[in-house]
Parts: C-alpha cells; sequence; structure tokens
C-alpha cells in the first residue's frame, strides 16, 4: 500500500521562529532545517511530506483575509496531489484562520490540521515537535476529512476552536463541542464528532476585503461613539454581549443604532462573551429589543467563527436577507441551532 503524502504549508509563527535582537521572529529556512533534525519525521511510520514555505512569512497577528485565501489556494491547487494538508501557524489567531478555511473550502473532504507551538522548535524544550509529528500522523489517517487544529492532545473542530491561554503549552479548546480526538498512548477518535456535512468536489470561495467589526459590550459603556461606524461604514458587525445575549439598557441607545445599520444593509450577529453556552435571543427582556431591531444570533459559534462566516457569507453577493438567513443556520458545524 502505498504511504501516504500531506502537504506542510509554513505560514509563520512561533514554531518555526528563532531569538533576534527584537525578540522571537520568523526566518526564511530555518523551519526546513529544524524538521531536518526531528528524527520522527523521517521514520518509515511517518507519511511522506513535502514543506512549502509561504512568503512573507508572518507573526499570526499579521494575518489578514488575503493571507487566509492565501493558504486556502495552496491548498486547493495542491488538493489533488496530496492526501492531507498540515498547516503551521501562530497561536493568536490560529482559531480564525481555522474558521476561515473551513468556510474557504468548500466540499473539504481531506484533512486539513492547524498546529503550532507555544515554544519555538529553536528551543530545547519546544511543544513544537510533538504538535507537529502528531498533526502529521493524524492527516495521513484522513479520520477527521475537515479544518481541525490540533495542540497539546486535543484535535478540535477548527471552527469551534479558542486559544484559551497565552502562556500555557495546551492553548486550546472547545467549550461548546466536543474533542474530535484525544492523543495520548493513541488517538482516540471521537467518531459522532466528526462533521457529517456535504463533501464532494472541492470548491475555492475566496473571501473579500468587506468591512466588518467587533463590538464588546461592557458595563458604562456610551453606544453613541459607535454610531457613525455601525450605521455607515460596516457590512456586518459581531456583537459580543452579556450571557444569552443581554445588553444594558441605558435608555435604549443601541437599539435604534443597530435598527439603523440593519436599514443600511448591514447585520448584527450577537455571541455571548460567555466562553461556553449559547444566545438566545427573546429569553431575556433585554435581548428581546435585539431581534425586533433586526440582530441575529449566532447561538454558540466563537467569536472567531463568526467573524469568518460573516465574510465568507458577505463574499457571496447574497442579498442581506439571505446572509441573516444563513447566519443562523449551521453550514460546517460550527454552531449548534
Amino acid at each position: 500500500m502505498a504511504k501516504k503524502k500531506i502537504l506542510i504549508i509554513y505560514t509563520g509563527g512561533t514554531i518555526g521562529m528563532c531569538r533576534t535582537d527584537s525578540g522571537y521572529a520568523p526566518i526564511s529556512g530555518f523551519l526546513s532545517e529544524a524538521i531536518s533534525r526531528i528524527d520522527d519525521m523521517k521514520s518509515p511510520d511517518a507519511p511522506d511530506w513535502e514543506l512549502y514555505e509561504m512568503s512573507p512569512l508572518l507573526d499570526s497577528s499579521d494575518m489578514t483575509v488575503d493571507e487566509w485565501n492565501g493558504i486556502a489556494s495552496i491548498i486547493y491547487e495542491n488538493y489533488c496531489e496530496f492526501d492531507g494538508f498540515v498547516v503551521l501557524h501562530g497561536t493568536d489567531t490560529m482559531a480564525y484562520t481555522a474558521s476561515a478555511l473551513s468556510f474557504i473550502l468548500e466540499g473539504l473532504d481531506k484533512p486539513v490540521v492547524l498546529t503550532g507551538s507555544q515554544i519555538p522548535l529553536s528551543e530545547l524544550r519546544s511543544d513544537g515537535r510533538d504538535n507537529l509529528v502528531t498533526s502529521l500522523l493524524i492527516a495521513a489517517e484522513g479520520v477527521a476529512r475537515e479544518v481541525t487544529l490540533y495542540f497539546s492532545g486535543k484535535l478540535l473542530r477548527g471552527n469551534r476552536a479558542v486559544k484559551m491561554s497565552a502562556d500555557k503549552l495546551v492553548a486550546f479548546d472547545s467549550p461548546n463541542y466536543p474533542h474530535l480526538a484525544d492523543v495520548g498512548i493513541t488517538v482516540r477518535y471521537n467518531y459522532s464528532a466528526i462533521c457529517n456535512y456535504e463533501r464532494g468536489v472541492l470548491r475555492f470561495q475566496p473571501l473579500s476585503k468587506v468591512p466588518i467589526g467587533v463590538l464588546k459590550i461592557f458595563p458604562g459603556i456610551q453606544f453613541g461613539l459607535f454610531e457613525t461606524i455601525m450605521t455607515e461604514k460596516l457590512s456586518g458587525v459581531v456583537l459580543e454581549t452579556f450571557g444569552a445575549g443581554n445588553i444594558p439598557s441605558y435608555g435604549g441607545e443601541l437599539i435604534p443604532i443597530i435598527s439603523r445599520a440593519f436599514e443600511s444593509g448591514s447585520v448584527v450577529a450577537v455571541c455571548s462573551q460567555c466562553p461556553s453556552g449559547t444566545v438566545t435571543l427573546g429569553a431575556y427582556e433585554t435581548s428581546s429589543a435585539l431581534k425586533r431591531a433586526g440582530a441575529v444570533s449566532a447561538y454558540d459559534m466563537t467569536t472567531e467563527a463568526a467573524v469568518a462566516k460573516l465574510y465568507y457569507l458577505l463574499s457571496l453577493g447574497i442579498p442581506t436577507e439571505k446572509v441573516k438567513e444563513k447566519m443562523e443556520e449551521n453550514l460546517r458545524g460550527e454552531m449548534t441551532v
């Protein structure tokens, strides 16, 4: 039986960084050299692999829609030549990229595993070695044929993942969805959690640079400061509310702003600031007004997934009402309705 072939796409991020006078930074060519020193990557039990290094290499905080499209296009162009893909990425925005790829790559039927590290491979004690080797094996096994995120023993659905810690090695989790696999001595797949959405011919749907904003509600917020932006400049807004979708009343200041935003063609999606749980517009009086003003529920979507989904739907060129309708539908396993 022929060995599986995996394409490793290096975008930048901590895993391939080296110390510089200005702190850690990705260095072109270093990752290839570092991987060559990992014996497990040359093991007869390892799949065949190739490394594609993007240019320029970026800290993940510099990722934009262009880079999301670029990563997806590399996967799309090499789809028939490889059995799976591993994307090496910085941790800060890895969940955003994983969410975006899940929407851009329509009909995906091969594993795309995002991973990285909290400590660079250039350091003696790096978590990058296990994350890379295990991601490679998971991609080759082909069980989870969707966009996933692997980190420190957890395989997560990409558009359900959230970065939970800036300095712990167990950096990610998916508070509102079961792990797709837990990795110890063996890889224990949770088959009931792995995606069952429609697969088929891969389609590449690039995202457009539509203006999207995220507004976090906090006690004492002065809604008037955001009125001009929300009503005139944004195509989509992710509103991070309290609890199940609640907002402070403050004399009803926010509701007219949302109504005008909706009338001008903006889509307002309501997420919860709570890591776990779901938005239920109308469960409380303070959230009923949002629903009446035209806001839609993001249910238990992460903010990362809601942002990526808005980019995707607004890039399709469909009417605003259709975007609102689709925001409340489960498209890629990103939400529980």
